[in-house]
């Protein structure tokens, strides 16, 4: 299986090639956005989850934890029925008393496939056919990882490891490191970033889901080397115990402390989360990028992207009408 296959970058279909990266909730959101922008769009998903039913899965069976490849896959599947239909399987979770209690539904599809192909991206390819996925969903790395955070809680430091534990710390995240150090990217991955057209970064959580790409040394490399065009999503609220209290300029002042010497073109924000527009015009031209406003939340009022409106500003930004 070749690139393309579900329309990644150098597949058939319209659009600029888009890559987003990220895991979980912040992913989703981009992506049920983006494929509605373009039909060239792979998602690079961060694989260091060890809580719930990817963690049971990677304790268990030795995986990548299939987690947040999963919650890829089902926001890429189409508006019909069949693309409502397999989003739902994919996303149950059984409910009962025993062993299977909280696994999710497409997991088990996922690590089926690992173990009967024997090749991650194959196995993920096959699992976006089934599901008429609009893109393609790869791994960051080609090994599970676990997230190295370090931590201030009044006025000490520590390290606290583990995804889960980076987000339930009651202390500030201050940087994060993985481990192992220097784990090696998916090729395909590293090969999508460098023949895309835009690269995205966010929404999501800042600490677990967006900033481990850039410690992944083939990865970080395609990302500064690319002539892809780089765009940050900006979050519509902090993340809880990792991000309290952060400001929208805070959040562009870390991403610039993990990766000094990239360059971000675009940084999008909603309207209503923006407190002090000068401000965080200046911390996105300190990463040699313009500031983009725009209302891209849901109407309810929640801390939730809007995918139709998100859309709708990604596709102005990506053909420079906006």
């Amino acid at each position: 299986m070749t690139g393309g296959l579900n329309g990644g970058p150098g597949g058939p279909g319209g659009g600029p090639g888009a890559v987003a990266l990220g895991g979980g909730h912040g992913l989703y959101a981009s992506l049920s956005a983006l494929r509605r922008v373009t039909s060239q769009l792979t998602a690079v998903v961060t694989v260091a989850d060890d809580g719930g039913s990817s963690g049971r899965l990677r304790r268990e069976l030795g995986v990548l934890p299939p987690g947040d490849l999963r919650m890829a896959l089902a926001a890429l599947c189409g508006d019909d029925e069949w693309g409502h239909t397999w989003s739902e399987v994919v996303q149950h979770r059984f409910r009962s008393e025993g062993e299977l209690h909280g696994h999710a539904v497409g997991n088990l599809l996922i690590v089926a496939l690992w173990e009967k192909l024997g090749d991650t991206v194959a196995g993920l390819d096959w699992l976006g056919r089934l599901l008429g996925a609009h893109g393609r969903v790869l791994p960051m790395c080609s090994v599970p990882l676990d997230i190295a955070a370090e931590v201030e809680l009044d006025g000490e430091i520590s390290t606290v490891r583990g995804q889960v534990a980076c987000a339930l710390t009651p202390g500030r995240v201050r940087a994060i490191s993985l481990v192992p150090e220097d784990p090696p990217a998916c090729p395909e991955a590293v090969r999508a970033v460098l023949d895309a057209d835009w690269v995205v970064l966010g929404p999501g959580s800042w600490f677990t889901s967006v900033l481990p790409h850039l410690k992944v040394p083939e990865l970080a490399d395609a990302l500064h080397s690319t002539r892809a065009r780089r765009l940050v999503t900006l979050n519509l609220a902090p993340q809880p115990g990792e991000t309290d209290d952060f400001s929208p300029q805070q959040h562009l002042e870390v991403l610039r402390r993990h990766a000094p010497a990239l360059e971000i073109d675009v940084v999008l924000a909603d309207t209503g989360v923006v407190d002090d527009r000068d401000e965080l015009e200046k911390a996105a031209a300190a990463l040699g990028g313009r500031l983009v406003l725009a209302d891209v939340a849901a109407a309810d009022g929640s801390p939730r992207h809007d995918a139709r409106r998100l859309a709708s500003v990604l596709d102005e930004i990506f053909h420079e009408k906006r």
